[in-house]
């Protein structure tokens, strides 16, 4: 099984995607944004092969205006070299890649001229999968839509609109349970009526029940809905959000809540894609506690830790620290139950500063005068107040320049590339 998250790399560069506003979507824009954000996605598939991460879900935003008709651009013939290398990387190191289109992508609805978006917006992802080289395995997402004052009569149109679709969109597509309208009984429904894999929300299931079955159960029922040419069976796996709207992610996983929850699953355990705040930061979180536990992997994770919870908490840190002293122990719980709690506490400006002074130690002996002054005026406009983005813009310039591996890999830079 895989542990996977969605669109977005946070804390590492060059990942970033780019958009424009639809009046400013002129075609040699457009080319720009593509050739960025596909760099982008390379570089995203890089971190993940490197950190063992083999399920992804790809950004609709990777293409902008995919599907709208101001993009004119033939985007698949004219990047095919690229697409085609990103392609193969992911084949070759086992990646699973999906996409999801967003909530206005609605098949059941009465107005034709939504259905009509709809499909073009699911052409369009179809095609940008196909234009990966990946097979049906790789897969697009979507709910099944609204309800409109008639439940039967929704569900027929979304069934009649599912056949008459592309067998190529058909053959990627898995419908899932969502928090409003169709439970995951509702789903399984239509499955069973157009033989449609189905992937399990847990939140979703939360919020709207269908109590005829156990969270368990419904699992291993949209299981059986997966054949062998959809690949592994996939659910989504998200956390509300304490103190925000119902269905609202969490800003990330709560690891021993995580556990739980994937000590019950059955067997063969279903890939685990995760709908979170810290994307691929919960995605190693959950990696690791449920890897062999080797103590390394902590060290590992604690080495891109360190500077950020030093400038919340010296006393998380030196805790932490003692924590991982005892090297036959896995205290993996113990140590994302710590990180949480120094993510939840906000920078000091004297820690700021002393953890800043830690990791010019890096760097300070191949500095020139210049550097080293504006260093100074930087923590001292911090002392006094002031963002510490500047400061860390420094230190990270200096990183790169002098190849500090160690250092380009912290998440103390976190806030510079998310």
């Amino acid at each position: 099984m895989s542990i996977g998250y969605a669109c977005l790399t946070i804390g590492v560069p060059g990942t970033r995607l780019r958009t424009c506003s639809l009046k400013n979507a002129a075609p040699d824009t457009l080319t720009s944004l593509i050739r960025h954000n596909l760099d982008a996605l390379d570089y995203m598939l890089d971190y993940n092969i490197e950190n063992g991460i083999r399920l992804f879900r790809i950004s609709s935003d990777i293409i902008p205006f995919g599907s709208h008709p101001v993009n004119l651009l033939e985007w698949w013939n004219i990047f095919a070299p690229k697409l085609t290398s990103i392609g193969e990387k992911a084949r070759a190191n086992g990646l699973r890649l999906s996409m999801h289109p967003g909530q206005y992508t609605v098949l059941n609805s009465p107005d034709e001229d939504v259905v009509e978006r709809a499909i073009e917006d699911l052409r369009y992802h179809c095609r940008f999968l196909d234009s990966l080289g990946m097979g049906p395995e790789h897969k697009l997402i979507l709910h099944v839509g609204g309800i409109y004052g008639d439940k039967a009569a929704a569900v027929n149109r979304f069934i009649q609109r599912y056949r008459c679709m592309d067998y190529n969109i058909r053959s990627r597509l898995v419908i899932e349970n969502d928090d409003r309208h169709y439970t995951v009984g509702d789903v399984l429904a239509i499955s069973e009526s157009e033989s449609i894999p189905v992937v399990f929300d847990n939140l979703h299931h939360q919020i709207n029940r269908d109590d005829s079955h156990t969270e368990i159960e419904w699992i291993a029922a949209c299981a059986a809905t997966w054949g062998s040419q959809d690949g592994a069976q996939k659910l989504h796996y998200s956390q509300q959000a304490e103190g925000k709207r119902v269905g609202s992610h969490s800003d990330t996983i709560d690891a021993e809540t995580f556990m739980d929850f994937y000590r019950c699953l059955p067997s063969p355990v279903p890939d685990i894609m995760l709908e979170v705040k810290d994307k691929n930061l919960s995605a190693l979180k959950c990696m690791t506690c449920i890897a062999f536990p080797e103590i390394v992997r902590l060290e590992k994770e604690w080495s891109r830790y360190k500077y950020l919870v030093l400038e919340r908490s010296p006393e998380i840190y030196r805790k932490i620290r003692e924590l991982l002293k005892d090297k036959p122990d896995y205290p993996a719980l113990a140590f994302y139950r710590l990180i949480d709690e120094a993510m939840s506490v906000l920078p000091a400006y004297g820690n700021i500063i002393n953890a800043a002074q830690h990791v010019w130690g890096y760097v300070n002996t191949s500095v020139n005068d210049k550097e080293k002054i504006t260093f100074q005026r930087n923590l001292e406009r911090v002392d006094r107040g002031g963002s510490s983005l500047a400061l860390k813009r420094l230190l990270w310039k200096l990183a790169e320049v002098q190849q500090q591996e160690y250092l380009l890999r912290s998440l103390y830079f976190l806030e510079l590339h998310s």
